[in-house]
């Protein structure tokens, strides 16, 4: 099941980011969340009219995918960026496509105009999944980022949601 995410949901989505913020690359946050951060962040997507989903097996949060805005400034209103994180011991069974499909299904509803992902490069996986929605590489920023004792590419692909 997917469903929009509640407050109570903030310790198994901080469960799972601590672990790629721990463990992994594809995100350059360096200290763990709290369910309390993360709450707030959820907090503010929503409130900001954007939507943080969640994915549920079992009763239990196996991942989850948000969109928020690329850019505070006007202009930039119909630009929207997202993300999606799994639990670890899952095994594509398919959730990080089942969680795009709902999200990008509500970003067109809200008459997003283009979507953006960032990539920590090399990510097979990500790119995969953003190019399994028709997202193309647009931008590869070179070592841009600081992480367990190396330097980091990130690259940028987007799709044109509402033309």
């Amino acid at each position: 099941m997917i469903r929009e995410a509640t407050e109570k949901d903030a310790e198994a989505i901080a469960e799972i980011y601590n672990y790629y913020i721990q463990k992994t690359v594809v995100t350059f946050e360096e200290e763990d969340l709290d369910e309390y951060a993360l709450s707030e962040r959820m907090h503010k997507v929503q409130m900001s009219g954007f939507s943080w989903l969640v994915a549920v097996e079992n009763e239990k949060i196996i991942g989850y995918s948000y969109s928020s805005e690329w850019n505070g400034r006007g202009a930039y209103k119909s630009t929207a960026e997202v993300s999606v994180y799994l639990s670890p011991s899952l095994k594509a069974k398919g959730w990080g496509t089942k969680l795009y499909q709902a999200l990008f299904s509500r970003l067109r509803d809200k008459s997003i105009h283009v979507v953006i992902g960032g990539i920590t490069l090399p990510n097979p996986a990500s790119i995969a999944i953003h190019e399994k929605f028709g997202m193309e590489k647009v931008a590869h920023f070179k070592e841009i980022g600081y992480k367990f004792g190396q330097w980091l590419d990130v690259g940028y692909w987007q799709v044109k949601l509402n033309v």
